[in-house]
């Protein structure tokens, strides 16, 4: 047998669900490390970066096994009116793992995929919300955001109506 042939056949094979609990992993282990949402009672956070945008950090839940979150930016979508991008995720302390369980309000997998998705539609539905986190926390982790820049706001303050506004048609085409 060629050298090359050995050597493929002596490579582990991810599977898409191996991938997806290391995402879950590696989100738990950046959110812990950035924003330690364990520790925060439920309330609202900001974190502020000079020249950035401020992120929302919602600890919408503490429960004994999980935290609830929702991370966005201080936008809010034109047509919905909800902060726009955001993430909900729950935190499984126990097994140290973090998942995106949907992305936008009122848009849960059932409303993405249908009530009855094949097991890959399914998977790579998670694979993609949660990817899109890791990337997100990378990128906010890349920009100086961390437990040093977060700070509780009011309820009244987290509501205000001041907020930019997305407006896709005012874009530059």
């Amino acid at each position: 047998m060629p050298a090359a042939g050995r050597h493929r056949n002596a490579l582990p094979h991810l599977s898409r669900f191996a991938w997806l609990m290391g995402l879950y992993g590696e989100n738990f282990q950046r959110l812990s490390r950035m924003f330690q949402p364990q520790a925060l009672p439920a309330g609202t956070y900001v974190s502020r970066i000079p020249g950035g945008l401020d992120l929302l950090v919602e600890v919408l839940e503490q429960h004994p096994y999980t935290v609830e979150l929702r991370l966005s930016y201080r936008m809010h979508d034109a047509v919905t009116g909800q902060p726009d991008p955001s993430a909900y995720v729950r935190l499984y302390r126990d097994a140290r793992q973090a998942e995106v369980t949907h992305c936008y309000v009122g848009r849960h997998w059932q409303d993405v995929l249908g009530l009855r998705p094949s097991v890959q539609a399914m998977l790579s539905h998670r694979l993609r919300m949660n990817s899109f986190l890791n990337k997100w926390l990378d990128y906010l982790d890349g920009q100086g955001h961390g437990p040093h820049t977060l700070s509780a706001i009011e309820p009244e303050a987290a509501d205000e109506k001041t907020w930019p506004v997305l407006d896709e048609s005012a874009a530059p085409v």
